[in-house]
């Protein structure tokens, strides 16, 4: 997602000019002109990718409420890292988006798994 995303985007065309990314600097004194993969999911030095993952991926399933205050805490620290350069409104209009578009795929890959399981019940 991030390859081809804007933020992945920016990255492949920048990444070997030195103005734009400097690999000499520390990740907390860089000023990319996009964010890294790093930037946002090891903000600050932490060497646990997860606190800044998203939520989809620690949940595991498609259909569960996002929002359930068990995930609040960490959408919000999410959202936060998108703040660095974004709006507030952005970023939870895009969670937003993204919920939708988990809860869209969540139901096509089930209808998707229907089908072929119907297809194998007629042999084919």
């Amino acid at each position: 997602a991030y390859d081809i995303g804007l933020h992945g985007t920016v990255y492949q065309v920048n990444k070997w000019d030195p103005k734009q990314f400097d690999w000499d600097k520390k990740l907390a004194d860089a000023d990319y002109v996009g964010p890294t993969c790093q930037y946002c999911h090891m903000r600050g030095g932490h060497h646990n990718v997860q606190r800044f993952s998203t939520v989809y991926a620690s949940m595991g399933m498609s259909m569960a409420d996002r929002g359930a205050p068990i995930w609040k805490e960490k959408r919000d620290r999410w959202a936060s890292v998108c703040d660095d350069c974004h709006s507030p409104r952005f970023a939870k209009e895009n969670l937003q988006a993204m919920d939708e578009s988990v809860k869209d795929a969540g139901l096509k890959y089930r209808e998707t798994s229907k089908i072929a399981a119907d297809l194998v019940k007629d042999g084919v």
